[in-house]
């Protein structure tokens, strides 16, 4: 650790790291909407979108195939979404992540930690205070619930969506002291 920051995961041999573009929107939208209901399903054009007012915008490849991404909005953007509003309206200096998706096949080989590691790195480089995110409670995403807090994410508040039909956990993690964090991510969580 350096200056109290996580470590940053290397991708596993035969998976590269590397920076999304318009033209990856087709493949985005499918990895994507596997991952339903923990991520919206999402229309190509909407996450082109996404990709264009995005600070982050990464994504995982194996074998020229995506098989996972992370989107991340800095304070400031011009989002509109609940979650995002909710962190926006407690004055912390943030990265939200919008979504993380790795696909099903791939789950459980510490690919998501390798994307919160680019996560964690961008928000350093931005000085931000902390990543938030959401976890869906209600439809429950128990997985990504027990991940985040293994990565130093805490509930800072719970809110219903999309006129209640989900209700979600609001969850920050400090950028400068995730020791658990750098635990995780050496570990391969």
């Amino acid at each position: 650790m350096k200056n109290g920051a996580p470590a940053i995961a290397s991708p596993p041999a035969g998976v590269i790291l590397r920076p999304l573009v318009a033209s990856d929107a087709e493949a985005l939208t499918v990895l994507n909407d596997a991952a339903a209901p923990a991520v919206p399903v999402t229309l190509p054009a909407d996450i082109a979108e996404l990709l264009r007012i995005a600070a982050l915008a990464v994504g995982l490849e194996r074998d020229g195939r995506l098989v996972g991404f992370v989107l991340a909005m800095a304070p400031g953007a011009d989002y509109d979404s609940e979650n995002y509003a909710y962190f926006e309206s407690r004055a912390v200096d943030h990265l939200y992540v919008d979504r993380i998706v790795v696909a099903e096949t791939e789950r459980g080989s510490g690919l998501g930690a390798v994307l919160y590691g680019a996560v964690f790195a961008e928000a350093r480089r931005g000085l931000r205070r902390e990543v938030t995110c959401e976890v869906n409670l209600n439809p429950p995403n128990p997985r990504s619930l027990a991940f985040h807090q293994r990565l130093g994410f805490r509930s800072v508040g719970t809110q219903p969506t999309k006129g209640g039909a989900v209700t979600v956990t609001l969850l920050a993690a400090p950028v400068f002291a995730t020791p658990v964090f750098a635990t995780a991510v050496l570990a391969g969580a």
